[in-house]
């Protein structure tokens, strides 16, 4: 699959994450392992995700009240991480 393929099926698992479709480990397994996307990306851009997963894994392990960070938060800088993936990948204008 593409890069911008990968990119989707993540956006689009986003999605069933945040709808409760998908819980946080199918989440993080799906985002690990989009080698195509990963490696057309800078690699700050793979530490980052990882960042983002650990925490996303620890937090599925805790109720929001006992986390000490917010899921709805580490949900809304997967897609900030997305939105920047995306225009990583557009071609220059």
């Amino acid at each position: 699959m593409s890069a911008a393929g990968q990119l989707q099926a993540m956006t689009e698992a986003l999605q069933r994450l945040r709808s409760g479709e998908l819980n946080a480990a199918g989440f993080s397994h799906l985002a690990a392992h989009q080698n195509e996307l990963l490696g057309t990306l800078p690699p700050a851009f793979g530490e980052v995700l990882n960042g983002l997963l650990t925490r996303l894994e620890s937090s599925a392990l805790f109720s929001e009240e006992s986390c000490s960070f917010s899921q709805t938060d580490l949900l809304d800088s997967l897609q900030m991480w997305l939105d920047k993936a995306r225009l990583r990948l557009q071609p220059p204008q």
